[in-house]
């Protein structure tokens, strides 16, 4: 399959590494199509300009600053129907609190003709570099957001073409939960805690009659 990112930082490589791995076509697009095709070749993709890796493939995942990801987006033509994989997070690297209540809602407001799906949101890219990785014995988990269940359904693909279990999370409403866990995550573990600790399993959470779906 063919996937276009936006952004040639680290989160496009570590993940595009292993999708080229996995046999998909990657093109790497960047405002510089110079330090994007290096960035590309370091993985074995094809480098371009952000327009370029828009219009690659039927997939594009997000990875630019949160804060310029909607202005990038609406200046760009992006086929109806495209997949477009949401991995950003915004919020005040300060105190850890959110910056935009749902960046992947506006996303999709801002270009309501693409499919838009969260994942890839609640590890930083070191995580995904050094997939698969196992924690207390189990491989990764990753949430994903989505109103198409046929991209959700995709994603989960792109989750475990790392070796990762793609676990669905909701609707794209839903998205800004993520988000809010990414900022509540990360101002825990700079200050020394472990996320982990905080769930309980599932049968201990809610007894022996786990709520239905």
């Amino acid at each position: 399959m063919r996937i276009g990112t936006l952004g040639n930082g680290e989160m496009a490589e570590a993940l595009g590494r292993h999708w080229v791995r996995a046999g998909h076509q990657v093109m790497i697009g960047g405002r510089d199509p110079g330090r994007a095709a290096t960035v590309a070749a370091r993985i074995g993709a094809t480098g371009g300009s952000m327009q370029d890796a828009s219009k690659y493939g039927k997939v594009v995942l997000l990875a630019l600053p949160a804060e310029v990801a909607v202005g990038v987006l609406t200046g760009l033509d992006l086929a109806p129907g495209t997949t477009l994989v949401d991995c950003t997070n915004a919020f005040d690297h300060g105190d850890f609190t959110l910056a935009v209540p749902a960046m992947a809602e506006s996303i999709s407001q801002a270009v309501p003709h693409v499919r838009v799906v969260k994942a890839f949101n609640l590890a930083a890219d070191t995580v995904w570099r050094d997939a698969p990785q196992l924690f207390d014995g189990a491989p990764l988990g990753v949430p994903i957001c989505a109103d198409d269940p046929a991209a959700a359904d995709l994603v989960g693909r792109f989750v475990r073409d790392l070796g990762y279990l793609p676990v669905p999370a909701g609707s794209l409403a839903r998205a800004r939960l993520l988000e809010a866990t990414a900022a509540l995550a990360v101002g825990i573990w700079v200050t020394g805690g472990d996320v982990r600790a905080l769930f309980p399993p599932r049968a201990a959470a809610f007894g022996t009659t786990p709520p239905t779906t």
